[in-house]
């Protein structure tokens, strides 16, 4: 019989190139999503690339009986668990909303996946639980803390799934902590499509290249690193998404509670970003140097190995194919999924 997937925030970022991967393994996937800030554009665009269909629903998290419904529905063997709001700045300007939605939802989903016996999940987890490292690469057993909200709320849900696995033995927890992910679907037809002006940096200098943005904005060039931007470690988000799908299958060899790094185990500057950029697009991306952001660091990246020994996955993809990957999805739908 084939297994069906529940995969929360489906139709995001991460979660449309995931639920594309795993259909093409064969799961069943009912998709679980807001759209408060994804669009089901996304979802029609994975049963186009794939030719099977997405089970969606309109629901929120923060509705226990719309999760029932769900369950009650549908003979749903694991949850992949992606929704939740996830802005670094904006965490700090409305926390009550990202305590609600991210912590108050994730108990909501854990309650109702104990009421129908379903005891699998892979949590969608950051690096940012890792606050500002002592040192670099970062691994496993590095201590967690956070340095913004939207932190707090990953590492709070981290401790919350703990202590649910060591209250309950039958409970299978992988928690997934992602470094950088960008790129899109090799297709061009599924990518990043953020909301207003883009957190992240990837987005930022391919809407610089495609005219919808005047110039980046580079925070600090003062910071110990060898041209004095941030380094981080960037993971395809086909790679990222392929790891889930190891995770789901590799339940089966895991019990209680599992903790593991998705990167590359690379570094790289902001300013490597966007000649990378500026190669593979033929593009020149406008940028200015301004003052740090507050509670940015100087350098993440990771040691990637605990992934590979224990999902026998790894990032396979490099600087080239993230930056032209992202180009193609930029280049073809410059406003996004908006027509």
């Amino acid at each position: 019989m084939l297994q069906t997937i529940l995969v929360t925030g489906g139709s995001g970022y991460i979660g449309s190139h995931t639920t594309l991967l795993l259909l093409k393994a064969g799961f069943e996937v009912v998709v679980l999503d807001n759209l408060s800030n994804s669009s089901l554009e996304s979802l029609h665009r994975v049963e186009k690339i794939t030719g099977k269909k997405v089970k969606f629903y309109q629901a929120d998290l923060r509705n226990t009986q719309q999760i029932a419904d769900i369950f009650n529905e549908n003979n749903i063997s694991s949850v992949i668990h992606f929704a939740g709001l996830k802005a670094v700045g904006e965490s700090a300007e409305i926390p009550l909303d990202y305590y609600e939605q991210n912590i108050s939802g994730s108990i909501n989903l854990l309650k109702v996946m104990k009421e129908f016996n379903c005891s699998q999940i892979v949590f969608s987890s950051s690096a940012t639980v890792y606050g500002d490292p002592a040192s670099v690469p970062i691994n496993e057993s590095f201590p967690t803390s956070a340095t913004n909200p939207y932190g707090r709320t990953k590492l709070f849900v981290e401790e919350i799934m703990r202590d649910l696995a060591h209250s309950d033995p039958s409970w299978n927890i992988i928690l997934l902590r992602y470094f950088n992910p960008v790129g899109a679907h090799e297709s061009g037809l599924i990518g990043e499509d953020p909301q207003g002006i883009p957190n992240n940096l990837v987005p930022f200098i391919s809407q610089v290249a495609v005219g919808e943005r005047e110039k980046l904005r580079i925070f600090g060039d003062d910071y110990s690193t060898p041209d004095g931007t941030g380094v981080r470690d960037y993971i395809h988000v086909m790679d990222l998404a392929a790891a889930h799908v190891k995770a789901v299958t590799s339940h089966v060899k895991l019990s209680g509670i599992t903790t593991l790094n998705l990167g590359t185990g690379n570094g790289y500057s902001v300013l490597e970003m966007v000649k990378a950029f500026e190669k593979e697009s033929g593009k020149s991306v406008a940028y200015e140097i301004v003052a740090r952001r507050s509670g940015d660091i100087a350098e993440c990246w990771t040691d990637p190995s605990l992934a590979e020994k224990t999902l026998n996955w790894k990032a396979n993809r490099g600087l080239a194919e993230m930056m032209k990957d992202t180009w193609r999805w930029q280049n073809n739908n410059p406003k996004g999924y908006k027509i």
